[in-house]
């Protein structure tokens, strides 16, 4: 045993000689141990035995026991990682304070859910096998759209449905709000985006129906939502407040669908606030529910006088429902409940009779079209209205053992515990009795609404741009199963986690099958440029169900589907189509919005490396929002540009939280802009190509007032034969044949209010010489119609006329490079030699409030300059409705400081109405502003312009001379003209 002597201050070996190399190797093996092999001896022990141990047992061990020399490097003070965390564990060793105290050593794993998901598949009262092979029966299916105005009932009658065909539980506290599955949705209690849902319904006859059902917004700025699922649906179902009447965005809900040309369906709610809130009698609830009806009937005959179009109860397509409680029924559904109830009824003719001026004369039990009393009921108020006054009358006062007896003569039964229930529970679990499920609102879906087979062909007509002579059209025209697959897409939705999209779409011919490669085309694709295609495998199909989906293995034609994995190309619509399909295949129209995107903010994320996540979340923003519209700016500053303010936050929340998890700066919100002209050009302008062989004249003037609206919203378009479109011009504005046939294109796009003219006179010019150009003309004042001259912004109501052109004759010298720049050079010259003016957006604004408060309405519009326009009483109900017009850029914040000013009573919605012109001369230099000042009256046009300039990095000089011809400018100058120049 080797003792502390033999070994020397640092630690080497110096004993006893050793007796050869292998003993050396031995004990050299034995030093570098690391861990010896017995407990060494303690000191002071030696070797002795420790007490109360065999001293025997200590002899028997054939090796020595010694102290083993363990290097400093290999000493294990502490155990590893792995000993105390086991093999294949990650660990990381961070030096001290190299983690901000803010962040968790170990981050917690996230779970990222932005939706409200069932965790399995809800319990439905219907097979869902039955449901999938019900979708090879489109004469079976309806394809509808829940819409209306916002708080009206929609997503309530969703409920409705839902609690119809699936096992759930009724929350008397709060509303299920089944469809509303965004995280937004719930905490502001208002649909934000559109939400399908495929159910079966059975009709008052026990005949079951697969009704494809879409859940919209009603809020305005949410309308994109609307537009995009009435162009998947044959019909709509307008849900109005019996109260509110028809609002703003009813009207623009009911005009669009006239467009679209969609079958529309009527659902007056919330009748129970007759009873419970206005408590107005039989006789005037039925003047009230009247009043409601004849309002819409009276705005769609000014749009549509088609006598086909009415709505009214004895039609079979107005329905009435609470959709609160749960209960909706149709005239003949009321009908069917007294034949149930009395015997033999011809529920049919009862029916029609239910409505209108018909008296019911008790004694002689017949009905008149005279009443013989002045107070005598009209049929509705006495066989509906009354009934339903009497039942909530009777639960709401009466005592328990009253209420009882009442209610054992309308044969509704419930459990004793039941009495005990608050009055609303109450109220819900007896109207479920008495009125049963909503057959005739099925009833009226499937009767006045068309099935896919009938409604494909005028769908088609207005939807696809390919020729409607063709073999795909008419394929899809059919509805045919077995045609070539054709799916028109408009509208995506992002997973829970909020990663990828989910295109849903309707499929229009053949059958949308799983794992099946298919081409996906883009808003930009023509026969003639097939770019923006691509060819994808489709992953998953589903059917919607909100909160759920069902998966499916394949859809035919008529359905709605969900269909995973051929999103990555797709940012608003899309047409799918089957690969095998080569020639003659066109793109589904893009959707024609009810309104505009005006309101722009500029972001930045806060850390600038961050850039990168910040484009890719834009980018699934643009996907998710309809109207959303996002721009980078010649400043570098990135633009993201909404409907109204709620809209633009609700893209802030997904942004910041759902798309790109990154802190973001965001501007003061500023609007879109427009430039236009008041008169026609001062003076021909003309300009010369880079390199001196071609000369283009031009003169612009302001487009005749309608024009710009009519070619928005599609009533004309390039589309169109020049034949039709010169007769269009001829007839409704009187241009001249030759004038309205020379049309070369809209600007900035093909639904652009701008237009550019051929006015030049074959005596004059080679036609056939200024044909080849043609296009680089188009370009050229496409372009330049599309950025200003004043501030970079679209030109609106401008008519360029081109005048003259002198083109070299080798095709080498009239190239685009040449032509198109000097066409949009022409173009801003002749632009601003033409009275140039600003135009802003206003928003229609439509405020309720009660008749104190419309004195405080005034002032705050005042104070922005908004103006009335009409102030008149709501019919039937206290308040009064002010209708008002209000400049975007000087509306933000209205809503806040209005409601501030009437202690929250008003409440107003806001909606873009038109372009109107700035006051003052953008160009005028004379003008001075100062800082921090606001800019009033004539001043306030170059106040605006300024500032837009500044903003995107552009010079505060405007001048013409920029854009002329030097030639040109000495010539003008000569001529004593030069204060044209600006």
């Amino acid at each position: 045993m080797a003792s502390f002597e033999d070994y020397d201050e640092f630690g080497n070996y110096i004993g006893a000689d050793l007796g050869s190399d292998e003993d050396e190797d031995e004990i050299m093996q034995s030093d570098f141990r690391q861990v010896p092999q017995e407990p060494a001896p303690l000191e002071g022990y030696d070797d002795e035995p420790m007490p109360g141990q065999d001293s025997g047992a200590l002899m028997e061990i054939d090796e020595p026991v010694h102290n083993a020399v363990v290097l400093h490097e290999d000493k294990q003070y502490y155990p590893s990682a792995e000993d105390v965390y086991g093999p294949g564990v990650e660990t990381l060793v961070q030096e001290e304070d190299a983690q901000p105290l803010s962040e968790p050593i170990i981050a917690p794993i996230k779970i990222r859910k932005w939706t409200i998901e069932e965790k399995d598949m809800p319990e439905t009262r219907f097979d869902k096998g039955y449901l999938l092979n019900m979708m090879s029966f489109p004469e079976m299916i309806r394809n509808v759209a829940v819409v209306g105005h916002l708080h009206h009932g929609k997503t309530a009658l969703m409920d409705m449905l839902v609690f119809e065909t699936h096992k759930l539980v009724w929350d008397a506290d709060k509303p299920t709000r089944y469809t509303d599955t965004h995280v937004l949705s719930r905490e502001r209690e208002i649909s934000i985006k559109s939400s399908p849902m495929s159910l079966v319904l059975s009709t008052t006859s026990g005949k079951s129906h697969l009704v494809h059902l879409i859940d919209t917004p009603g809020h305005v700025n949410f309308v994109d939502e609307v537009a995009s699922a009435m162009r998947l649906v044959d019909g709509i179902l307008l849900v109005v407040d019996v109260v509110e009447g028809m609002m703003v965005n009813t009207e623009a809900i009911i005009r669009h669908a006239l467009q679209e040309g969609i079958k529309i369906t009527l659902v007056v709610n919330k009748i129970d606030r007759l009873i419970l809130e206005l408590r107005i009698k039989p006789a005037d609830a039925y003047y009230k529910v009247k009043h409601t009806i004849e309002e819409i009937n009276t705005f769609i005959s000014g749009i549509n006088p088609d006598p086909e179009l009415r709505l009214s109860p004895e039609n079979g397509n107005v329905a009435f429902a609470s959709t609160d409680m749960g209960w909706c029924f149709t005239l003949r559904s009321f009908a069917q409940m007294y034949a149930d109830t009395y015997g033999s009824l011809d529920v049919n003719a009862f029916a029609t009779r239910l409505w209108g001026d018909i008296y019911f004369d008790s004694e002689t039990r017949k009905f008149t079209r005279k009443a013989s009393d002045p107070e005598q009921l009209r049929t509705f108020a006495h066989f509906i209205l009354e009934p339903l006054y009497k039942l909530y009358s009777h639960v709401l006062s009466e005592e328990t053992e009253d209420l009882k007896e009442t209610l054992a003569e309308l044969r509704i039964q419930l459990k004793p515990v039941m009495y005990k229930m608050d009055v609303r529970p109450l109220l819900k679990a007896v109207t479920d009795q008495f009125f049963g499920p909503a057959t005739g609102l099925v009833d009226m879906v499937v009767e006045h609404i068309p099935s896919p087979v009938e409604g494909a062909s005028s769908k088609v007509e207005r939807t696809y741009t390919g020729p409607q002579s063709s073999d795909l059209a008419a394929s899809m025209k059919a509805c045919d199963p077995a045609g070539p697959l054709m799916v028109q897409v408009t509208k995506l939705y992002h997973t829970t986690d909020a990663q990828s999209f989910r295109a849903f779409g309707r499929v229009m011919s053949g059958t949308l099958k799983k794992d099946t490669v298919i081409k996906v085309l883009g808003e930009g694709y023509s026969p003639e440029d097939e770019e923006d295609m691509l060819k994808v495998v489709v992953e998953d199909i589903w059917l919607s169900e909100s909160r759920y989906s069902i998966p499916a293995d394949e859809v035919p034609a008529g359905n709605l589907v969900l269909i995973g994995g051929v999103d990555a190309s797709i940012s608003k619509t899309a047409t799918l189509a089957s690969v095998d399909i080569e020639e003659d295949l066109h793109i589904f129209r893009p959707i024609k919005h009810m309104t505009e995107s005006v309101l722009k903010i500029a972001i930045e994320p806060i850390a600038p490396s961050e850039l990168p996540k910040m484009l890719s979340g834009l980018r699934s923003i643009n996907k998710s929002y309809p109207l959303a519209a996002t721009k980078v700016e010649e400043s570098g500053e990135h633009v993201v540009i909404g409907t109204g303010e709620l809209y633009l936050d609700c893209v802030m929340h997904d942004l910041r939280r759902l798309f790109s998890e990154i802190e973001i700066k965001v501007s003061d919100p500023v609007t879109k802009f427009c430039e236009t002209v008041l008169e026609t050009s001062a003076l021909k302008c003309y300009a010369d190509t880079p390199n001196k062989k071609n000369k283009l004249t031009m003169i612009a003037e302001p487009l005749e007032r309608g024009i710009a609206e009519d070619i928005e919203r599609g009533r004309v378009t390039m589309r169109m034969t020049p034949k039709e479109r010169g007769t269009f011009f001829q007839e409704k504005y009187q241009w001249d044949l030759l004038a309205s046939r020379s049309i070369w294109a809209f600007g900035p796009d093909e639904g652009g209010p701008n237009i550019l003219l051929d006015d030049t006179l074959p005596s004059q010019i080679d036609k056939k010489l200024l044909g080849t150009v043609k296009e680089h003309i188009k370009q050229g004042f496409q372009w330049g119609a599309r950025e200003g001259p004043l501030c970079d912004e679209p030109m609106r109501n401008v008519k360029f006329r081109i005048l003259d052109a002198s083109l070299a004759q080798e095709p080498i010298f009239r190239g685009g490079g040449q032509i198109v720049p000097t066409a949009r050079r022409v173009c801003y010259s002749s632009f601003l030699m033409a009275t140039p003016r600003l135009m802003e957006p206003i928003y229609y604004v439509e405020v309720q409030a009660p008749a104190d408060c419309i004195s405080a309405v005034y002032t705050v519009l005042a104070r922005r300059r908004g103006h009335v326009t009409q102030d008149i009483p709501k019919a039937g109900s206290p308040l009064y409705t002010v209708k008002a017009l209000i400049p975007v850029i000087d509306a933000n914040g209205f809503e806040t400081d209005l409601r501030t000013a009437t202690q929250g009573q008003a409440f107003c919605l806001q909606v873009f109405d038109h372009w109107s012109i700035v006051p003052g001369d953008p160009t005028d230099t004379s003008i001075k502003l100062r800082p921090l000042e606001p800019a009033s009256g004539q001043a306030l046009a170059r106040d605006l312009v300024l500032k837009t300039r500044r903003r995107k990095g552009l010079g505060d000089q405007i001048a013409v001379s920029k854009y002329l011809d030097d030639e040109f400018v000495l010539a003008l100058s000569a001529s004593g003209h030069a204060d044209l120049l600006g």
